[in-house]
Formats: C-alpha cells, sequence, structure tokens
C-alpha cells in the first residue's frame, strides 16, 4: 500500500491522542510536545505507524469545533513527520484530511467510513492517499441506540460493500482501500465478539483489515470482577494483546493499539506460528511429486 511500510507479519498502529476527553487517556498528552514524545516512545516500543487523532469518539462524546481538531492535529502531524514517523490521522472531516495529508500524513483512518462529510472520498481520490473505511452508524452521541442487527457479520459486510461502492464511484482505486469492522461502534457488547470470531470473512473479501479493539468496553465486559463493575481501561491491555494475536492469525493487516509493546509482541507471535507449514501441505507436495515422477523414488 502506497506510502505504508510492508512487512510479513501485521503491523501495529500507535494511537496518539490529542485530546481532553478520550474514554483511556483523554488528556495525557494533549500539548503539541507531549504528544509528540509520546509518539516516538511508542515507536520504541514496536509501532509501525501512529494515528493522531484530535477529536474523541467515545460513547457519548460532542463534537469538535474543526479549528480545534486542526489546531490539536496539525502541529503533532508536522512535529512526528519531521521525526520519520509514518503517521496516520484520525478524522471524519475531509478539511483535516486533506491538511494532514499535505503535511505528510500516509493514512486517513475515518470512523465513520466517509459517512460523516460528503467531501472525504473526493479527497481520498484526489491525494490518493491510503484509507480506512470503518463500520459507522452514527456520531458517538447516538451509536449505542444503533446496535440492531440481524446477522452482525453479514451486516457489516454488506454495509462496507456499500462504502467500497461510494468509494469507487468517486474514483478511489482498490489499492488505497482499507476496511474496519468497527468494533464498539454501533456495538456496545456481544455483538463486537461474532467479528472477531468470523474475521477471515472479512478478511477474505479481499481488501486489508483494520482491527481496533484496545481497552474497549466489551473488552471492560468481559473482565469485571466479582461485582460485575467493568475493569478500567488501563487493565484491559493484556485482553487488547490477546485480541491482537488472534487478528493477526486471522489475518488482520494492521492493529491498532494504545499499549504498543504486548500487541507487538503478540502479532510477531502469531506470525511464527502462521508460517509453519500445515503437514497436510506437505502430504500434498509428496503426492504431487508422486504423480509427476511415477512413484519413482531413484
Amino acid at each position: 500500500m502506497k506510502g505504508i511500510p510492508d512487512a510479513e507479519r501485521t503491523l501495529v498502529m500507535g494511537v496518539v491522542n490529542v485530546t481532553p476527553d478520550s474514554f483511556s487517556d483523554g488528556g495525557r498528552w494533549f500539548t503539541p510536545s507531549a504528544a509528540v514524545a509520546h509518539g516516538l516512545e511508542l515507536i520504541g516500543q514496536g509501532a509501525d505507524l501512529l494515528d493522531v487523532g484530535g477529536e474523541s469518539t467515545r460513547p457519548g462524546a460532542r463534537r469538535v469545533p474543526v479549528q480545534d481538531e486542526l489546531d490539536r492535529v496539525l502541529p503533532v502531524v508536522d512535529g512526528l513527520v519531521a521525526r520519520g514517523a509514518v503517521v496516520s490521522v484520525d478524522t471524519t472531516r475531509a478539511v483535516v484530511a486533506r491538511e494532514a495529508v499535505a503535511r505528510g500524513a500516509r493514512l486517513v483512518n475515518d470512523v465513520s467510513g466517509g459517512l460523516a462529510d460528503d467531501a472525504m472520498y473526493g479527497v481520498v481520490a484526489e491525494t490518493g492517499v491510503a484509507y480506512v473505511a470503518m463500520h459507522w452508524r452514527g456520531h458517538a452521541d447516538v451509536m449505542d441506540d444503533l446496535d440492531d442487527y440481524d446477522d452482525v457479520v453479514a451486516d457489516v459486510r454488506r454495509e462496507l460493500a456499500s462504502r467500497v461502492a461510494g468509494l469507487r464511484s468517486a474514483g478511489v482505486r482498490d489499492e488505497q482501500i482499507v476496511l474496519d469492522p468497527g468494533l464498539g461502534f454501533a456495538k456496545a457488547g456481544a455483538s463486537n465478539w461474532p467479528l472477531l470470531a468470523r474475521l477471515p470473512e472479512l478478511v477474505g473479501d479481499g481488501f486489508p483489515v483494520l482491527v481496533g479493539a484496545s481497552r474497549k468496553r466489551f473488552l471492560g465486559h468481559l473482565l469485571a470482577g466479582p461485582g460485575g463493575e467493568p475493569a478500567p481501561p488501563l487493565a484491559r491491555d493484556g485482553a487488547t494483546a490477546a485480541v491482537s494475536a488472534l487478528a493477526a492469525a486471522a489475518g488482520a493487516w494492521c492493529v491498532r493499539v494504545h499499549e504498543v509493546a504486548g500487541s507487538a509482541d503478540a502479532v510477531r507471535v502469531a506470525a511464527a506460528w502462521r508460517a509453519v507449514p500445515d503437514p497436510g501441505d506437505e502430504d500434498e507436495l509428496a503426492v504431487d511429486e508422486d504423480a509427476r515422477t511415477g512413484g519413482s523414488t531413484r
């Protein structure tokens, strides 16, 4: 994919939140200098690329003015690009995407899949930037009300196919497109697990797949204590790394995480796992060789 590092394993995208209200780490790296330093720390832990966002998409979050988002994101993009980082911009706004790409961002990660801004597909087509189209049904303040599926995997695949059709109509090339099943977005709880368990179906649709499970609510509920209280976000990193390993084993192109080191190890374990030949494949090769030589070993 143009501008994105190649690897023989699943990539790891580190999250750089430049927001005061992220569900996971809001305000910890809100100044440009702190955000750049944090991004470089994530690279040191094994991140292949960094996702810079200036607007929280946590459940219930309200939108920020576009100028505020630009003021938060662009200095951090500048600082990280200047230090050689591969940068993604996490935005649903075409104007933010365009400005970030002009400053060196190589990927646009749009949680709305283009539904939040009609101009987004045109920017993607014009710039040729790699683009993540995530499954999305509505903004953070209403998304929990939209968790209604007949078959969540089939419904998500169908709705993502509609996003792909829109991108193609706008002139976006298939090689620019990455798909994301949108864990946690209009999927408050149990709807997330079938998407992970049947991830090979989405991978099988032919586009690179990004998985963003990091610290999300469904992991908190899974790890709830005896009283039923969900585990807090920072206590979900072990489960996140486990999802990263399983997603990588299922063929995900990239995992998006807040805590990088555990997932960087996990994707390497998955790569080693996948590299072991299937004994059945060896048997088939032996049969083919016998057929070619007539069974002779001489």
